[in-house]
């Protein structure tokens, strides 16, 4: 029986993870849940998958989860530091579905139990690439992509030498607008942003597909995983969702993943890995689709992509800056404080005012001087806001 822990439990990725757990429910020991204010959600699937320890990132709302909780016989703990100790609890598995730098800290604690790591928290790879992997290497660890594009990677580079490689192609929807026309964007409402037309995703990722910012994490994530060069990474609007990720070889060959637009495809893979199991996923029927689409991304309409990929050239720490600059731009935009095509700007402005007062290409020493560029760029980035509310 294998142990498991689903950080951030609660949302998209980790409900869909909890699906696959709760289908064999006898050949998982559940060790942790956790998630955010969505207490009721949290506490039915403690309770279901019988986990030792459910934790919500939330202080003030321990008292709801042990009412939630009680005679269950799940422990209810609260706060940052509980989703840190939860971390110390070993596992042979966790999933890493935090969304947001918050869930840097228990992923990089899990890694200590030299345990598999499914890494879904893109912040992680962007903000702290060669710590975490380096951790992960010094405690005997296994990362796992569960983006479904990296997952896609992985698996097409099985077997594979990296030397071999001459490309890697990533492929993004184009999101909820991408058939609007480019003079309509600046006017895109919260509503308009955050209707997906192939997944069914949280609020904050469905409108980050849509600006392609999540596209542009995703560049970077691709370079600090796989350790390849942004002149060879790629990203193409493929509307179909059904080609993931290609690779192509120095022999001219383009190895392609398939699989229909199901987050269950890439966790499944990276929970059962390295064997492959079957999963409730729909079967792809290529007769039906017919036709399978794909153009250059439009830079005018996509800005996230040329800033990430000036943070990929940049390296050090200006994916930290690039992550929590994107992060405040998208609570500043959900917020109405500022416009659709703004999130962008306040991106460009925000690495821009922090690289006289922070060398942006000089490496992170260790995990607190990630947090604390982060929260140097989060404030810089208010205050860009501010900034531009005034003029």
């Amino acid at each position: 029986m294998r142990s498991v822990s689903i950080f951030g439990a609660t949302g998209s990725i980790g409900q869909n993870t909890v699906d696959l757990i709760a289908r064999d429910p006898g050949a998982y020991r559940v060790v942790a849940l956790t998630g955010g204010a969505n207490i009721a959600q949290l506490a039915e699937d403690a309770i279901r998958l019988k986990a030792e320890v459910a934790v919500t990132a939330h202080d003030d709302r321990l008292d709801d989860l042990r009412a939630a909780l009680a005679g269950s016989g799940v422990e209810a703990t609260a706060g940052q530091g509980a989703l840190v100790e939860a971390a110390d609890r070993p596992a042979d598995w966790v999933m890493s579905a935090i969304v947001g730098a918050a869930g840097l800290a228990p992923g990089f604690r899990a890694l200590r139990h030299g345990t598999t790591l499914a890494l879904a928290n893109k912040e992680s790879l962007v903000t702290a690439g060669p710590l975490l992997l380096a951790e992960a290497r010094a405690h005997g660890a296994t990362i796992l992509p569960v983006d479904s594009e990296h997952s896609a990677v992985f698996q097409a580079l099985v077997g594979e030498e990296m030397e071999a490689v001459e490309k890697i192609i990533i492929t993004a929807s184009g999101g909820g607008l991408r058939d609007w026309p480019l003079e309509a964007l600046p006017k895109a409402t919260v509503a308009d942003a955050g209707a997906h037309p192939n997944w069914a995703m949280g609020q904050r990722i469905t409108i980050d597909s849509a600006s392609m910012f999540n596209k542009g994490m995703e560049l970077i994530e691709t370079k600090e995983f796989f350790g390849v060069g942004p002149d060879r990474i790629e990203a193409v609007v493929h509307p179909q969702s059904i080609v993931h990720a290609l690779v192509g070889f120095r022999d001219g060959a383009l190895m392609a993943h398939l699989g229909a637009p199901d987050m269950r495809h890439a966790i499944g893979y990276a929970l059962h890995w390295p064997d492959r199991r079957e999963l409730p996923v729909a079967r792809i029927d290529l007769a039906q689709i017919a036709t399978l689409e794909f153009y250059a991304p439009d830079l005018v309409r996509y800005p996230a992509l040329r800033i990430a990929r000036e943070v990929m050239e940049a390296g050090g720490r200006s994916g930290a800056v690039f992550n929590a600059a994107k992060e405040i731009a998208l609570d500043a935009f959900i917020a109405g404080r500022i416009g659709f095509m703004q999130m962008s700007e306040v991106v460009d402005r925000t690495l821009s005012a922090i690289s006289p007062r922070l060398c942006l290409v000089s490496p992170m020493s260790g995990l607190e001087d990630v947090l604390h560029t982060d929260h140097m760029a989060r404030n810089t980035a208010w205050s860009e806001i501010e900034k531009m509310e005034r003029t």
